[in-house]
This record gives C-alpha cells, sequence and structure tokens, in this order.
C-alpha cells in the first residue's frame, strides 16, 4: 500500500485545510500498517515555478531560500501532528531532478511530445492556463479571484487529446480509479467533452527543472509536481524500490483532481508506465463558510488548534467531523463540543472510573475471569461492532469507523451503570462478579486502544501504558490483537486523565 498526499506549494505556510489531507492519509496509512499490510506513506513540497519565483523576488531572498524556509515550516507541522510518513519529497532534490529527467525522456520517447506556440490567459496563483469562458466577471480566476495574465510564448507539448479513449476503458475497467463517485463522474464528464494538448514547459522562467534534450526550457511545475510520487520512490535511479512500491494511492483536493485524474494517468501511458491505483479527491475544509486562502486572511495553522485540544483531540476532530468528499466547515464551537462530549466524556471519563475502581476494590489487579451474562454479551457485541467498523477507514469513512468505535465506549459506560461495581464491592458474596465486570472494562479498554490508534496514536500508547501492557498497541493484524477476550492478571497503574474537560 503506496500513499500519497500532493506535495505542497510552498509560496505559503501550512494551514488546517494542508493538514487535512495529510492527517486523513496518516490515519490510511496507520490503519494499514495496523492491518498488517506493507506500507509507505509520501507527502513532500513543491518548490518551483513562477509563483515562487515572484515570492522570492517580492521577499527579496533568492528562490532556494524561500523554499528551505517553507518546507522546513511544513516537516515541523507534520512532526506537531504526529504524522507518520516514511518519505519527504522535495521537488529541489537532486533524486527528483534525475528522476523527472528520466521521465521526460520516456515521454518524449512516445512520440507525443511536440513543440508549438502557447497563447492564452494564465493565473500565476494556480500555475494554469484558463479560457475566457472559464473566468470570473471582470476576468478573474475562479479560484483565486485574480486577474489572470496573458501569455505567448514557444513550449513543448503533450499530446493529451489522444488518450481519452484509454483513460475512459481505464476508469470503466476501475470503478474505484476515482473516489467518490461524484468525483469519477466529473472527470468522466470532463474526458468526454474532449481533452486539449496539454503545455508541458515554460520558456520564460529558469527557476524549475530543465527539459533535457532542451536547455532553454523548463518543465512546467505542475507536470513536475506530479512526477514526484514516482521519483520519491527510485523512478530513474533505483528500479527496484519503484518496482516495489508502484502504483499509488493519491489523496487530493478537489481542485487538482484533473491534473491527478487524467492528466497524470495519461502521461504514465505514455511513459509506459502503469496508472495510480487510485485517487480519492477530499473536498475544501471551509472557515466561515470561505475556502482558506492568503487573501482571505482567514487561515488556521494547526499550532493554535493544537495549544488547545492536544495533538489528538485535534486528529480526532478532523477525522470525526469533516466527511471525506464533499465540503466541510471548521468551527471552534464544534470542536469543543465533540472534544468534551466524545473525549472528555465518553472515553477519558470511562478510564478514569475504570482505572478508580480497579485500584479501590482490587489494588490495582484483577483475575482473569469472564463473565456470561447478557450484559457481558451485549459489550463483547459491541466489541465485536467496533472492531468491524475500523475497516471504513480503508473506504474514507473516518466518521461511521469512528462512530464505531465509539459505540463500543458507550457500551462500557453503560455497562458500568448496569453491573454497579460500587455496589458489588460492598457484598463479599458478589466478589467474583466484581471480578468478571471489571476485568471486561479493563478488556474494553485494551480493545479501544487499539481501534483508535491510527487516529490518536499518542493517546492510544498513553491508554496502553496506563493499562500496564507490555509492546504497542498498534501492533498487527488488528482483526487478531483486538479480538475480545479476558484481560490478563496484572498490575494495571493508571494515570493521568486522558482528555481533561475545556471550559467554555
Amino acid at each position: 500500500m503506496y500513499i500519497t498526499t500532493p506535495i505542497y506549494y510552498v509560496n505559503d505556510s501550512p494551514h488546517i485545510g494542508h493538514a487535512y489531507t495529510t492527517v486523513v492519509g496518516d490515519a490510511l496509512a496507520r490503519y494499514h500498517r495496523l492491518a498488517g499490510h506493507d506500507t509507505w506513506y509520501l507527502t513532500g513540497t513543491d518548490e518551483h515555478g513562477l509563483k515562487v519565483a515572484r515570492a522570492a523576488t517580492q521577499a527579496g531572498v533568492t528562490p532556494q531560500e524561500l523554499v528551505d524556509t517553507v518546507s522546513t515550516q511544513y516537516r515541523d507541522v507534520w512532526d506537531l501532528l504526529d504524522i507518520s510518513n516514511d518519505d519527504f519529497i522535495r521537488t529541489t532534490e537532486a533524486r527528483h531532478r534525475t528522476g523527472v529527467q528520466a521521465f521526460l525522456e520516456a515521454l518524449n520517447a512516445s512520440g507525443d511530445v511536440y513543440l508549438d506556440r502557447y497563447e492564452g490567459l494564465y493565473c500565476v496563483s494556480c500555475e494554469d492556463y484558463y479560457k475566457e469562458e472559464d473566468l470570473l466577471e471582470g476576468g478573474l480566476c475562479p479560484i483565486h479571484k485574480r486577474a489572470v495574465e496573458q501569455y505567448s510564448e514557444e513550449n513543448y507539448f503533450f499530446r493529451l487529446s489522444a488518450y481519452g479513449d484509454a483513460l475512459l476503458a481505464h476508469i470503466e475497467a476501475n470503478p474505484d480509479f476515482v473516489y467518490p463517485r461524484t468525483r469519477r463522474n466529473e472527470v468522466v464528464g470532463f474526458i468526454k467533452q474532449g481533452l486539449e494538448d496539454f503545455s508541458i514547459s515554460r520558456s520564460a522562467l529558469d527557476w524549475g527543472i530543465p527539459i533535457p534534450w532542451d536547455d532553454r526550457q523548463v518543465t512546467y511545475v505542475w507536470v513536475e509536481a506530479l512526477m514526484n510520487y514516482v521519483t520519491a520512490i527510485g523512478y530513474g535511479h533505483d528500479d527496484a524500490a519503484f518496482d516495489s512500491r508502484w502504483p499509488a494511492v493519491h489523496l487530493v483536493g478537489k481542485d487538482i483532481l484533473r491534473f491527478h485524474a487524467v492528466i497524470w494517468p495519461a502521461m504514465l501511458m505514455a511513459a509506459g508506465l502503469e496508472p495510480p491505483r487510485q485517487i480519492a479527491a477530499h473536498g475544501w475544509l471551509l472557515v466561515g463558510g470561505a475556502k482558506m486562502s492568503k487573501t482571505a486572511l482567514n487561515q488556521i495553522a494547526p499550532a493554535e488548534l493544537v495549544e488547545t485540544f492536544g495533538v489528538d483531540g485535534y486528529r480526532y476532530h478532523f477525522l470525526r467531523d469533516v466527511s471525506f468528499g464533499p465540503d466541510g466547515n471548521f468551527s471552534w464551537e464544534g470542536m469543543v463540543d465533540r472534544y468534551n462530549a466524545d473525549l472528555a466524556n465518553d472515553l477519558g471519563n470511562l478510564a478514569n472510573r475504570v482505572f478508580s475502581m480497579v485500584g479501590r476494590y482490587r489494588s490495582g489487579s484483577v483475575p482473569a475471569v469472564q463473565g456470561s451474562t447478557e450484559s457481558d454479551e451485549r459489550l463483547r457485541a459491541a466489541a465485536a461492532g467496533a472492531l468491524e467498523a475500523l475497516g471504513g477507514l480503508a473506504r474514507y469513512d473516518f466518521p461511521e469507523s469512528l462512530l464505531g468505535v465509539w459505540r463500543l465506549f458507550g457500551a462500557a459506560n453503560a455497562y458500568v451503570e448496569d453491573n454497579a461495581p460500587w455496589a458489588l464491592a460492598k457484598n463479599p458474596d458478589d466478589a467474583g462478579r466484581l471480578d468478571e465486570v471489571l476485568n471486561a472494562l479493563l478488556e474494553a479498554l485494551r480493545v479501544g486502544a487499539i481501534l483508535i490508534s491510527p487516529v490518536m496514536p499518542a493517546i492510544a500508547h498513553r491508554l496502553w501504558e496506563q493499562l500496564g501492557l507490555p509492546g504497542r498497541a498498534d501492533t498487527a493484524p488488528y482483526t487478531e490483537t483486538a479480538a475480545f477476550d479476558v484481560f490478563p492478571a496484572q498490575t494495571v497503574p493508571g494515570g493521568d486523565p486522558l482528555f481533561p474537560r475545556i471550559d467554555t
């Protein structure tokens, strides 16, 4: 399983929109590792192009100085959010340059690259050409709401128009190639309108990777950026590594779907490579109903939220409350409500109560015994349901999968009320039943720790330690390790509350 995020453009600092894709990819990668799959997770930064060159000039630094600074900011934020990427690719690296030029040679050898003059309307912020009918009133870019520029230059073109039928046949044969279905339908509709050939180079720019057979031209930043998915895993310099990883699952925002689901697969076909395994596109993360942008001054840095909610509270909120596919809205109030209800109350309070009762009634150690009442069966059924629901992570159904795990925590809280351990503790004749109840609650927390580990890895491991268990919560395969059984007889140390309540 090879999973990628887009590589993020370094004209701006990372915000919660960038972080959403990266946290989704991290939870997906952690899930597949937990399932026992050989998994590789890639992210990185896109560092060439006209927009970067202009931003560097405005800042009074060289392009390399600018990209070094901003790329480091992305690494720092991913470290803050506990992102478990296996690699971080920068398009200014030598391995990327080598791979890009090898890919361009393969593309040229296909016979579908030619030299021509292009005139059109160009948005520097998008690094993309637009037709006049696609612009907003006043000739503004539909995404950035800025005026486009008239460009005219001689470029190398890729004969994209020759690949429409092959792309449609591939999509027909692979129904989940573009996910979700609404995005698939968009791509099919776009292809059926007829594809136009695509410029792959720029002549009026030197901040980029030269075309290998013509050093007067540099590779168009969007073409070069797409190639990171293969250059990072060895294309052009380590064939064995490349063959062991490709093809990839690409996670992208809806605004860059066309590049990934049309242009990129067509170029791969022309270069003699297999198309990606899947392109999964999510909507925008809106703040106040608007897409985040530098010009709108509505960007939120992840660190602003982590300061209040913690890393795992941050990760949980965006995966629990933002569905993958449609646009999602962020609100501070909604994040506080979710944190207090699900994390402080359902999970945090459950763990506090269980550890307190185990310490008070059994001095921190419960015998390995299992009950067989109807109440026990309901708790075991909830655990089995949570185990099954976790598979939804592989289908990007993060809210439903987490809801399944929280049904287990809800069942455990109900189990406490149904069995009233404080009452059992008062009667020596109920000592055996008290042991069964406490053991079942510890087992529910053990299973829960495993199942939340893809989404909240730090809290999962902390809960694991509070249970006094050896090893790690994320040991694969979870289908075996998270099966509800009997909690082992051992000392349970407990610890500080997992999620202190946020006072609103």
